[in-house]
């Protein structure tokens, strides 16, 4: 006799926790909710100091809070692993799906699913691989990763690599979807720019996240000179956390050699999220110019607002965006063809018609449709 799906355990970050993906968890917990019983399980101890120097949690931030959420799991406590694994077997769960993005998770949810044998337990990839890849991630996914019945991954480079070390995979490809919960007050453009102290006629591009170098922020402020004389009145909002004063210090140095200080206002640090609207609403064009990714939030941040994007022809970049209908894509590392790209958006005036295309998407980047994806792998 055929069960039915209907009691899911979402396991993740969460808030408080910060970042993309407990945005990310808080969405989906969400949009499963509203058609299954669901419980959420998250941490009580995410990352180590030594592997995450700043504050993990953000108490007064809770935008994203998800009301009963379990805060069980501590990552680095053995014995809490068994205690973890007799509460989840207690829940009786017809479908336990674990979010996954790094490998230093690998201990703690090989224990877990080891004690969770014969219970249907589906990984849902954020990258199969880490961004920085080390000696023995691949080792370590794989060990994790062959635990599981099932998968969803979010981009073709993800679905070739997790492919790579369990051909045969039962796995869904699903595009991320957006993440259209930061309109805490619906503020029109005009009203953002003055909040920022940008006029109308300001061509305003955004950088937006934390800023590691295989972001490529260098490349964009390489690319600045030939924006700016080309459109001019434009500037560069680089909005995020640069991880420390001597990784900022160095893209400064690059800011002054190209004589770009009027056209770049930094705005250094976490972004709280009733304050990320702010700077969505008030740009006219998004651009990540990543030298390597799987998939980024930040793509789907910028559609929640109605925005277009130009992106690097890497990882799951060009599979959510629609080269000339919602944004361009770009060869990486290549500062020319991204001022191209951006001259080409203002010169000919694109606003109106990518915003339009990337409303008509909306379904596409819908959570209702990753529940989808989660049913057809259950079914």
């Amino acid at each position: 006799m055929e069960t039915r799906l209907e009691k899911v355990v979402l396991v993740g970050p969460v808030y408080p926790y910060k970042g993309g993906i407990a945005h990310y968890t808080s969405l989906l917990y969400t949009a499963l909710a509203k058609k299954y019983r669901t419980r959420l399980v998250s941490y009580k101890f995410q990352y180590p100091g030594f592997l995450y120097k700043k504050e993990q949690k953000d108490y007064e931030n809770d935008s994203f809070r998800i009301e009963g959420t379990d805060y069980w799991i501590h990552t680095a406590n053995p014995v809490n692993w068994f205690q973890v694994a007799s509460r989840l077997k207690r829940m009786a769960a017809d479908l336990i799906i674990i979010e996954w993005w790094h490998p230093y998770f690998a201990p703690c949810y090989w224990v877990l699913t080891k004690l969770l044998r014969g219970q249907k337990i589906l990984f849902l990839c954020h990258n199969v691989f880490p961004h920085e890849r080390f000696l023995l991630d691949r080792t370590l996914t794989k060990m994790v990763l062959k635990q599981g019945d099932c998968f969803i991954v979010q981009s073709g480079k993800d679905a070739k690599d997790l492919e790579g070390i369990l051909p045969g995979a039962r796995y869904e490809q699903a595009v991320h979807p957006t993440y259209n919960a930061f309109q805490f007050e619906h503020m029109s453009g005009q009203e953002a720019r003055d909040r920022l102290g940008f006029d109308e006629k300001t061509k305003l591009l955004l950088f937006f996240g934390f800023v590691r170098e295989y972001k490529g922020l260098r490349h964009l402020i390489e690319a600045m000179p030939e924006i700016e004389k080309a459109c001019p009145n434009t500037k560069l909002l680089v909005v995020g956390d640069f991880g420390g004063e001597e990784q900022k210090q160095s893209y400064l140095k690059l800011i002054e050699e190209r004589g770009m200080g009027p056209y770049v206002d930094i705005h250094d640090g976490y972004i709280p999220d009733r304050e990320v609207e702010k700077f969505f609403a008030a740009c006219d064009l998004v651009v990540l110019p990543y030298e390597s990714a799987t998939q980024s939030g930040i793509v789907q941040i910028a559609y929640g607002f109605e925005k277009p994007v130009v992106v690097t022809e890497v990882g799951g970049l060009p599979d959510v965006v629609t080269d000339g209908k919602t944004g361009y894509v770009v060869e990486a590392r290549n500062p020319g063809l991204l001022a191209d790209a951006v001259k080409r958006y203002f010169m000919e005036g694109k606003a109106a018609e990518f915003e339009e295309n990337v409303r008509k998407e909306a379904y596409r980047f819908s959570w209702e449709r990753m529940v989808e994806r989660v049913e057809r792998l259950w079914g």
